[in-house]
């Protein structure tokens, strides 16, 4: 895909505020002439010049270096300018405006980053790992963001694509000859592609949730009965008193929440109101966010007592399946209970005290591991447009498995797998419309 581009563009590429050096960026196939004509000579490819930078009058703006990057072989892939003078904003301003009368045009968010997509340079998971790599917040999320702005998810998710076709070929293949006696659509091979198929995408899919974490943080809702001790809990895990801890039931009301981090893992913790039926119209509504959040979360963490556990693992009943469960007995102290944790029916339990700290460590690992610590080098960043468009995917593989086993409906299971093939593409985006690539790159800054 190649973008034919006749105008060109600049921006302020560096941070907004006072800085020691400050970058401004140009794009578009004025750029051998606008080089030429801030320098006074015409620019020698990737090479640093030194250079008077000086307005229409001849006035000196400011002096730095100049960068002429020439087509092809650029971020955008067009020709590719870049003025790195001092980080002061009136004189990049000035720079701008200078670049501006030259032939430039300001900018859009994100388009740069389009036009490297639309020559080819990036697809377009690679292009959003370029905003999640800036706007990283943890260790992790930048280590991951790197890797899949480097091509990891994309390659996982090309292979996938690739198994699929193979897998719509053999199908379209076998309703091309429908004369034949032979059922090939009960054929072996086909089955087990399809299962092989359908293994690997639950496996990306799997290595993606983990990669949303990565990116967006872990989103934790604290769960439980009243006085059960999640605000303990949350205060315990801040190292801050930030939510309110008396022995009166019903003390949250609200959803508090908390953003820390574990070891470069971003958490976002929420506490929320003691799961129970009342007349208190205030405390209902708090109820009715404390379930709101369990349906957003990505963990919901119960916490409970030895003596309930059972019984408030009925809170669990009404959650999505995306939502991973971690149960914490707590008050170990008060019931000479040691810290410990084992797994029931694949659902971790542990047991702690908010209070003394004893065991908590164990659950702050815990939580590190659901975010994608320990992920290897080779975990991604992923959105979580990435990881419904592959949920789709499951979907339609699903509507194949039942169009084969049950009806023998080939052109039923050849669509399917259309379908599958165009949600796969739009993670890549070799199926994009215009909407969705406007609203990706208009969540970039400007000049990148």
């Amino acid at each position: 895909m190649t973008a034919e581009t006749t105008d060109t563009i600049a921006a302020i590429a560096s941070a907004s505020g006072t800085a020691g050096v400050g970058v401004v960026r140009v794009s578009g196939p004025a750029v051998p002439n606008i080089a030429q004509a801030l320098l006074g000579r015409p620019p020698q490819p990737r090479h640093a010049h030194f250079a008077a930078f000086r307005d229409g009058a001849g006035a000196l703006i400011d002096r730095g270096l100049l960068l002429h990057f020439p087509a092809p072989a650029s971020y955008t892939g067009e020709h590719v300018l870049e003025l790195q003078g001092h980080g002061s904003a009136v004189l990049l301003d000035l720079l701008l405006r200078r670049v501006c009368e030259l032939g430039a045009r300001l900018a859009r968010p994100g388009e740069f980053t389009e036009r490297a997509f639309l020559n080819g340079k990036l697809d377009l998971a690679q292009a959003e790992a370029v905003a999640d790599l800036i706007a990283a917040r943890s260790q992790a999320g930048a280590r991951a963001a790197l890797q899949s702005m480097e091509g990891v998810f994309s390659r996982k998710v090309e292979a996938l694509l690739q198994a699929l076709i193979t897998l719509r070929v053999h199908i379209e293949a076998a309703i091309d000859f429908p004369e034949e006696e032979i059922d090939f659509l009960a054929d072996p091979a086909i089955t087990a592609q399809l299962e092989r198929l359908r293994t690997e995408l639950a496996e990306l899919l799997r290595e993606a949730q983990r990669g949303v974490r990565l990116n967006d943080g872990l989103r934790v809702a604290i769960v439980g009965r009243p006085n059960a001790g999640k605000s303990s809990l949350l205060n315990a895990l801040a190292g801050a008193d930030r939510a309110i801890v008396t022995p009166i039931a019903g003390t949250t009301r609200d959803v508090l929440r908390e953003s820390l981090s574990l070891d470069g893992i971003a958490l976002e913790l929420a506490d929320t109101a003691g799961l129970r039926d009342t007349d208190d119209e205030v405390e209902r509504e708090g109820v009715r966010r404390a379930h709101g959040e369990l349906q957003r979360a990505d963990v919901a963490l119960l916490v409970t007592e030895a003596d309930h556990a059972t019984p408030d693992l009925a809170f669990f009943a009404a959650l999505p399946a995306s939502v991973e469960r971690l149960v914490l007995i707590n008050k170990i102290d008060r019931d000479q209970l040691a810290p410990h944790a084992e797994t029931r029916d694949g659902v971790a339990w542990l047991w702690a005290s908010a209070k003394t700290g004893e065991g908590l460590d164990p659950l702050r690992e815990h939580l590190k591991l659901l975010a994608g610590a320990g992920s290897g080098e080779g975990a991604f960043s992923a959105r979580r447009r990435h990881v419904l468009a592959l949920q789709q995917v499951a979907v339609h593989l699903d509507q194949t498995d039942h169009a084969l086993s049950s009806t023998r409906a080939g052109e039923l299971a050849a669509e399917e797998l259309r379908h599958a093939q165009h949600a796969l593409g739009e993670i890549t985006g070799d199926y994009s419309s215009d909407d969705l690539l406007g609203a990706i790159f208009s969540s970039f800054c400007i000049g990148k």
